[in-house]
């Protein structure tokens, strides 16, 4: 078991060279399943986390977000990151306090979105988004804990896709102090290549929540530190659930079942796994 310190220390160390590839868990079992595959740091995602219990993304109250990061955190050995959202507020000031609780949960990486969650200016202006970049980074140098902050410029997901604004963004962003840089939804090789030299030499993480043309040696020879999978693995799990569910529930059939894990390698990893974990 390594300490939080040791555990925060490497995570920004995974940063500083090569590709981090950082798959997103949605609960404790997709947490601890992942880490038994090798993965060196994970992060928790806000929709998977959302749908797993029972939200709607962005809709999680912060208290029940925060009681979750602690759960995914306490229960691996491997950093975590969390996928913060806005932080939970719009003022700065509110943002630096919620970003130094969910420090305090023991996650080594927070992240802080530029969505502002109204849908007729889905964006913060620029200048508002920097000082609550600010603020955040502030909480993060204050708590002495060596914790990444990835900044993201949401462009491409509240259907502002305008690279240039997003880069922007994002230099802005690189400049009040964030870590980690990321435009969650770019998708060519122009676009990547273009957001990895407008913040070098700080790393970029790309978000591959989908089928995709790229491997991870792909992105890596683009420059990409970071690659993240988002809500892309919870969705993969509840697809095969609202099939087979949809299946049966409109036809009463059990074809759906076919895809499905089995019983006993997942009884087996478990058991394995549980048998490693320290003793309280």
């Amino acid at each position: 078991m390594h300490t939080l310190a040791e555990k925060r220390r490497e995570f920004k160390k995974l940063h500083e060279a090569g590709c981090l590839v950082l798959p997103n868990p949605w609960d404790i079992g997709s947490a601890r399943y992942l880490q038994g595959l090798g993965f060196k740091a994970l992060a928790t995602t806000s929709a998977g986390a959302a749908f797993a219990l029972g939200y709607a993304d962005n809709e999680v109250p912060l208290d029940v977000m925060l009681h979750h990061l602690r759960d995914i955190a306490k229960a691996v050995d491997v950093p975590v990151s969390a996928d913060f959202g806005n932080c939970f507020a719009h003022d700065p000031k509110t943002v630096g306090t919620n970003v130094r609780a969910a420090i305090e949960t023991g996650v080594a990486g927070v992240s802080i979105e530029d969505n502002s969650g109204d849908r007729n200016k889905p964006l913060y202006d620029l200048a508002h988004a920097v000082e609550r970049v600010k603020a955040a980074v502030s909480a993060v140098e204050h708590s002495g804990t060596g914790v990444v902050l990835t900044a993201r410029a949401e462009n491409f997901l509240v259907g502002k896709p305008d690279l240039n604004d997003a880069i922007e963004r994002i230099r802005a962003y690189a400049d009040a102090g964030a870590h980690c840089l990321y435009i969650p939804g770019i998708k060519t090789r122009e676009q990547i290549a273009a957001v990895v030299k407008a913040v070098a030499p700080k790393p970029v993480n790309v978000l591959v929540g989908g089928p995709s043309e790229f491997t991870v040696q792909d992105l890596a020879a683009l420059g990409v530190r970071r690659i993240s999978t988002g809500s892309g693995l919870a969705r993969v799990a509840w697809g095969g659930f609202v099939r087979a569910a949809g299946q049966l529930a409109q036809g009463g059939r059990f074809d759906g079942f076919k895809d499905s894990a089995s019983h006993p390698e997942l009884n087996k990893f478990f058991h394995e796994d549980l048998a490693r974990r320290p003793k309280p």
